[in-house]
């Protein structure tokens, strides 16, 4: 038992140094779980006597049928739950009973794969791996004792060792077919009570052997895949170029939060002076508006786009007020681009500008569009040394008093 033991912790200490040269991704405890059938057939030599009272041997072969649960919990050491049941087999088994079902077993064993353990994982299971098992159950079996009154009923701890060799089918590896030659020992039996294991334990010609044929199928991960998935590494220099650009971005974006923050200082001085307008008295004399003449508000658009922002609405507020006042008045929108860039996007540029502004103020402030009319043009650089505030829109009264 102890070499047993000593086994399946080097075992399990070979795993982990094979998975330090892997990085896999995290395995959540809803990832890599399976279900799979078996079947075949085993020589079953567990009683001590047949019916006849004479020992058995090697000389019958009981069908069998299985049920295995299991999960990976690393790529190459899980865990796999298997219930195992016994059809009657002839009169020459020592495993030939009264019954249908001559005996079960119930076992919990680890599995090793021995392919990822010695070749390690590539990122997903190879076309053919070789997979051990080893561990420890429980078997019932049904009248298959004789005491010399009759068959009675037999309960005993066993262990179990196999080699599946296993053939991973389809392109994403979720259904696995296998081939597993396997010992089931005896450890101690008990019939209604007592012990008559004798010399059973680990003792070679009372050992179950058997060949079963199963099919496993691999639920999805939360991966997007039925299998590990091998984790994407960057390397320290890649990090340090993206870090390079994460910085540089950072940079022009504080220098685009220095020119916004002068364009809304701009928009405050305006406001200001749309509020001392307001406050001013009403002039008692006719003002008399010349041929073209410009108005004082403007209308600010970031680089490349012809929106409004929020901020500019109040520039189009202040001269909807003054058409409000005038009715009689027509205005002259003129949009302007910077000069960087295309000229024909910057011309683009240019009546797009000119037609939001003439469209806001159709349909926010209501002012007839027979009174207004808009005109892109193109790039300049004659309103403003700085590139800003040539992206702009302007007004023009163009009524002849």
């Amino acid at each position: 038992m102890k070499k047993l033991f000593l086994m399946i912790a080097a075992a399990t200490f070979a795993a982990n140094v094979s998975a330090q040269n892997t990085v896999i991704t995290s395995n959540k405890f809803g990832d890599n779980w399976y279900v799979g059938v078996n079947a075949g057939v085993a020589s079953t030599p567990w009683s001590t006597a047949t019916d006849e009272g004479k020992a058995t041997d090697f000389k019958g072969l009981a069908p069998n049928v299985g049920l295995r649960i299991g999960k990976n919990l690393t790529t190459v050491f899980g865990l796999v739950a298997e219930g195992t049941v016994y059809f009657k087999a002839n009169e020459k088994s020592s495993m030939w009973s009264k019954t249908l079902v001559n005996a079960t077993n119930i076992s919990l064993l680890g599995s090793f794969n021995l392919s990822n353990l010695f070749g390690t994982y590539q990122g997903e299971p190879r076309a053919f791996e070789v997979i051990a098992l080893g561990g420890f159950g429980w078997a019932h079996a049904f009248g298959n004792i004789y005491d010399g009154f009759g068959f009675t009923k037999v309960n005993g701890l066993t262990s179990k060792f196999a080699l599946d060799f296993a053939f991973n089918l389809g392109s994403a590896k979720a259904v696995q077919f296998y081939v597993e030659p396997n010992i089931l020992y005896p450890l101690q039996a008990w019939a209604d009570g007592v012990n008559v294991a004798g010399d059973m334990k680990y003792n070679f010609k009372k050992v179950n052997l058997g060949v079963n044929l199963g099919l496993n199928y691999k639920f999805g991960n939360s991966n997007g895949t039925h299998n590990f998935a091998v984790a994407q590494l960057r390397d320290q220099n890649e990090i340090d170029q993206l870090n390079a650009k994460i910085n540089e971005l950072r940079a022009e974006s504080n220098a685009k939060d220095g020119k916004l923050a002068a364009a809304n200082r701009n928009i405050a001085d305006l406001e200001a002076q749309l509020v001392a307008c307001q406050n001013k008295p009403a002039p008692t004399a006719k003002v008399v508006v010349k041929q073209n003449s410009q108005l004082q508000p403007i209308v600010i658009f970031g680089a490349g786009k012809t929106t409004i922002d929020a901020a500019q609405y109040a520039s189009i507020e202040m001269v909807a007020k003054y058409m409000r006042n005038h009715k009689d008045c027509k205005i002259l929108i003129k949009g302007y681009a910077s000069p960087e860039g295309d000229e024909v996007k910057n011309k683009a540029l240019a009546d797009g500008r000119a037609e939001s502004v003439k469209n806001a103020l159709i349909k926010r402030y209501k002012i007839a569009a027979d009174r207004i009319t808009a005109e892109g043009q193109g790039a300049t650089s004659d309103l403003s040394e700085e590139n800003d505030f040539n992206r702009v829109a302007m007004f023009f009264d163009t009524t002849v008093k």
